[in-house]
Order: structure tokens, then C-alpha cells, then sequence
């Protein structure tokens, strides 16, 4: 039986916009009803005025070219930092837009290549090799197709948030560390761990090389731009931070003929490697099945809490989950054809589509377009871009993951979650994505448990003459968790006086907690001292 969602009303919404609670809806469709103001960009023709037929063309077209320029410098540097070729990045973006971008779900959010899942891809890539990568994401999109058909969206919301900030927090941290290899034209040593273990390396063998200086300086300034550039509201307004910061930097090395490291250049085409049967040969193993599940249930997750996050920046046509889950899927499974880098639905995309005033998905499949005649009509501008810049903007977004500023309230208000965060993002970077995720997973299923098995003892009867019992009665959830406490109350009743022990007030009690108590019943009504048993009397 599928459960009914409830109503909820947007309370984030951008400045100026207005607020709206959508009419009850079944796992997450729209809502059959939506009431606009008066003039809103939303708001139907009034009756007897003329209707275009393409109403919001103008702000979808605006909109298409602000998410192009944001998702050109983050494709190519998401591939890079994957270890894959650059135009790898660039055809999940057009898969994203053109196949993806057309499908029911969400309206309004964009899909790509993410930072989020770049650690997965290194990872994959180099234990697996480029072929395998195409192999891992079809078969973990054709999982997303079958999870959505299943109506297993919506349970997607089920996992803790402090898991997912930790996932994205454990990811941030790797990315930083071994991006900042590539900020330096370095070679990161691989790992995570290895990786933070040989920043102080780094440090030193930057210092004594102008190359590496330069690459740095180059990479820091992007840095920089990415950080300023929002700040000057006009030119934000007319180009996007990344690619302000990309550009400059391109510009700076070309005409200073500097002599760090470009992104290579093969071509859209060639780079375009569909698995073959050897490919797939290698997924029985047990690191590939993880690998699979990890990239199915990690986009699947990153995809569908970025639908909840765009919906509340609108007030158009809300998330269907389980349509948005196989949606992604159907993109995953032509990348995976194609050889390319899996997909999600990115957030800052996403949010940049929507400031941008788009009003229908046709925003994102233009974004998509304009992608791919970037990448067929002049592949060779990629030649020119600087890894170290790409490593900035990389770096840049590794720490946006980062929930710096929402730690120390959440460690205030809900310590617990805030254990499960961290202790996440440190297994991320100790382990690995998969291993760490589902440590962060067991971690919140213990949380939940041990703050859910709530049990106390009313006990009354002990200033009653030493004749009569002393009544026990348990109230609440008795689990295994609460086991040794709740022994310890009963063991520091008096010894000289007969317990009556009474479960009825338990609204749980597991297995390991009903033996216990048993024995221990059995034990003290066999001991304490009675009329007929005054031997064991003090």
C-alpha cells in the first residue's frame, strides 16, 4: 500500500516571490489545482485576451544561456577531476539536458555531471578502467528505472539529512584535498587518506618550483574571482561566477604564455566509448556490485533532496519523485551507453535555472543544445583552459559541500545528528564513499533507535512496611539498548524486599529485554526473603 503525502506549504521562497500551499497530492505529483496572482509570470491569460503560443520562450531562452555558462567550466572540471577525458563531462550535460531535461518529474531542475560523485568516478576509473565506467552507470540506471517504477521515490526521503550533509561533507573534503594537487600541476597520490598525508609534501614542493607557484597562483586567483565576483551584482547578473573566474584565468595564461598544464582536447566523437562484453564481465565481482549500488542510491538520494530544495525557489508545478527517479535513471542508462560520466540533478544549476526567471522544462533542454554545439562547433576552446582553474572551481565547490556555518547550531540543538554528520564525512574520507555512507546509515539507525527506546520504572511501596512488595511497573519502549540501565534500577532496589515486577505498561518489548527481565524476576523472587524462605533474610 503506497502511503498518502501530505500538504505542505513553501516557507523558502526568493524575495519577492510569493508563497503558496499546493492542493493535497499522491507521491508528490502536482497538485490538480494551483491558485497564481494576479500578474505573475505563472498566472493564466485572463479570459478574451489573446494567448501566445509560446509564452515564456523569452525567459526560457534567457535562462537556457545563464545555466550553459554555469555548466560548461563545472562539466569539464568535473571530468577532469574524474581522471576521464574532459568531453566525457560535457556529453552527460547534454545528456542531462536533452534527454532528461524532456522527461516528467521536475520542472524546473537542471541535471549533469556533479562534484558529488567525482570521488566515486576517480575511484571507479582507476579500479575498473574508463571502458568499465560506461558498464557501471548503465546498469545503475537501469536500477534508478526500476526503483521508480517500484514507487520507491518518495522512501528517498526517508534518509537522514545529517547523512547526506555528512556524505556531501566526507565528499567535500576529499575533493579539496586532491584537487589541491591539481591547483599545483601535482599528481595527487590517490586516496583520500594518502592524499591528506601528502599535503605537507605538497606544501614543500610547491614552494621550491616556479612551475608549480604559477599553477598555484593561477588557481588561487580563481579561487578569488569565484569568492568576489557574486559581490559585483551587475556583472553577476550578465555572467555567472564560474565562468567569469574560468575565463579570466584563461585569458591571463594565454596572454601571459604561462607554462602550466591545459586541459586535453579529443574531440567530441572520439571520446564516445560504448562498454563491450569484456566491460560487463567484470561487474560480478563484489567492488563492482558496490560501485553500482553506491552510484544508484547516492544520485538517486543527491537527485531527488535537490527536486525538494528547486521546489521550494518556485511556486510552478511541484516534484513527482518516483517520474523524477526514472527520469535520472533513463539518463544514466544512455550515459552508460555512450561511455560518459553518471548524472544527477544539481543543485546550483538548478537554483541558477531558476533565478534566471525560467518558467518550463524547455530552459534545460536548450542549456543542453547549447552544449552540444559548443562542444561540436569549437572543441578546440577547451585546449586553452587551465587545469589549475578548473582545480579552483573545484576546489571552490568542495568547500560549498562543507556545512561549516550549520555545524555549531545543529551540534547545539541536536548533538546526535550532528555526531552522525561528522562520523559520516570522517568514514568517507578513511574508507571510502560506499563504506562510509552506509556507516553513516548504521550510525543514524542506532540514533534513532536508542532515542526512540525510551523505558522507565515507576516504583512505589518502598516506605510500605518490609512485609509487603515493592511494586516495579515498566513504562515505554524496552529494547536491548536500555537493557544494562534498566538492570542496573532493579539491581539497586533493597535486597531484604520482595519485587513485584509489572510489564503491562510497555509498549514494546523486544526479545533480549523480555528474557532478561524473566530471569532476573525468577532469580529475586527465588532469593528475597519470604515467610516461608527467611534464610536468605540480612
Amino acid at each position: 500500500m503506497t502511503p498518502k503525502s501530505t500538504p505542505s506549504t513553501a516557507t523558502d521562497v526568493p524575495p519577492g516571490a510569493t508563497a503558496h500551499t499546493p492542493a493535497p497530492s499522491t507521491n508528490g505529483a502536482p497538485p490538480s489545482t494551483t491558485t497564481h496572482p494576479k500578474g505573475s509570470p505563472t498566472a493564466p491569460p485572463a479570459k478574451g485576451s489573446p494567448s501566445p503560443r509560446w509564452p515564456h520562450l523569452r525567459a526560457d531562452f534567457t535562462a537556457s544561456l545563464v545555466v550553459f555558462l554555469v555548466a560548461l567550466p563545472l562539466c569539464v572540471g568535473v571530468a577532469v577531476a574524474s581522471g576521464v577525458p574532459a568531453e566525457l563531462g560535457l556529453i552527460t550535460g547534454i545528456v542531462g539536458g536533452l534527454l532528461t531535461g524532456l522527461l516528467p518529474g521536475s520542472s524546473l531542475q537542471v541535471s549533469g555531471p556533479a562534484a558529488g560523485l567525482t570521488v566515486l568516478v576517480y575511484e571507479a576509473v582507476k579500479e575498473f578502467g574508463l571502458g568499465t565506467l560506461g558498464a557501471l552507470v548503465l546498469i545503475a540506471g537501469l536500477l534508478q528505472l526500476a526503483m521508480g517504477a517500484l514507487r520507491l521515490g518518495r522512501w528517498f526521503r526517508a534518509i537522514s539529512v545529517a547523512v547526506v550533509q555528512g556524505m556531501l561533507a566526507g565528499i567535500g573534503l576529499v575533493l579539496i584535498a586532491g584537487q589541491l594537487y591539481a591547483l599545483t600541476d601535482a599528481k595527487a597520490p590517490g586516496s583520500g587518506l594518502a592524499n591528506l598525508g601528502g599535503l605537507p609534501g605538497l606544501v614543500t614542493g610547491t614552494a621550491g618550483s616556479g612551475t608549480a607557484l604559477t599553477a598555484f597562483a593561477v588557481g588561487a586567483g580563481t579561487i578569488a574571482v569565484l569568492v568576489l565576483w557574486p559581490r559585483w551584482k551587475r556583472a553577476a547578473r550578465i555572467l555567472p561566477a564560474p565562468l567569469a573566474a574560468v575565463a579570466l584565468a584563461t585569458l591571463a595564461v594565454f596572454a601571459l604564455d604561462l607554462p602550466i598544464a591545459r586541459v586535453e582536447v579529443q574531440g567530441l566523437l572520439s571520446a564516445i566509448q560504448p562498454p563491450s562484453g569484456s566491460d560487463f564481465a567484470q561487474l560480478a565481482g563484489v567492488g563492482a556490485i558496490g560501485t553500482i549500488l553506491a552510484f544508484a542510491l547516492i544520485a538517486s538520494a543527491e537527485s531527488l533532496f535537490s527536486a525538494a530544495a528547486v521546489d521550494r525557489l518556485h511556486d510552478g508545478p511541484r516534484t513527482h519523485y518516483d517520474k523524477e527517479l526514472m527520469a535520472q535513471g533513463a539518463g544514466n542508462a544512455v550515459c552508460g551507453i555512450l561511455g560518459a560520466l553518471p548524472m544527477t540533478a544539481v543543485i546550483v544549476r538548478s537554483s541558477a535555472n531558476v533565478s534566471a526567471g525560467a518558467r518550463t522544462k524547455a530552459s534545460r533542454v536548450m542549456h543542453g543544445a547549447w552544449l552540444l554545439i559548443f562542444a561540436a562547433a569549437v572543441p578546440a576552446a577547451l585546449g586553452i583552459i587551465p587545469v589549475a582553474a578548473l582545480a579552483g572551481v573545484l576546489v571552490h565547490a568542495g568547500c560549498k559541500l562543507i556545512p561549516v556555518r550549520d555545524f555549531g547550531p545543529l551540534w547545539r540543538e541536536h548533538r546526535g545528528e550532528a555526531v552522525v554528520l561528522a562520523a559520516t564525512a570522517i568514514a568517507i574520507v578513511v574508507t571510502n564513499m560506499f563504506e562510509g555512507v552506509l556507516i553513516g546509515l548504521l550510525l543514524a539507525i542506532a540514533k534513532t533507535a536508542w532515542e526512540t527506546s525510551h523505558v522507565h520504572l515507576e516504583i512505589t511501596g518502598l516506605d510500605a512496611p518490609s512485609t509487603e512488595p515493592v511494586q516495579v511497573r515498566a513504562l515505554g519502549n524496552a529494547t536491548f539498548l536500555r537493557l544494562p540501565k534498566l538492570l542496573d534500577q532493579l539491581e539497586a532496589l533493597p535486597h531484604d524486599r520482595e519485587v513485584a515486577l509489572d510489564l503491562s505498561g510497555l509498549r514494546h518489548l523486544d526479545h533480549a529485554c523480555a528474557t532478561a527481565l524473566t530471569t532476573w524476576s525468577t532469580h529475586r523472587a527465588t532469593n528475597s526473603p519470604t515467610p516461608d524462605n527467611p534464610a536468605h533474610a540480612p
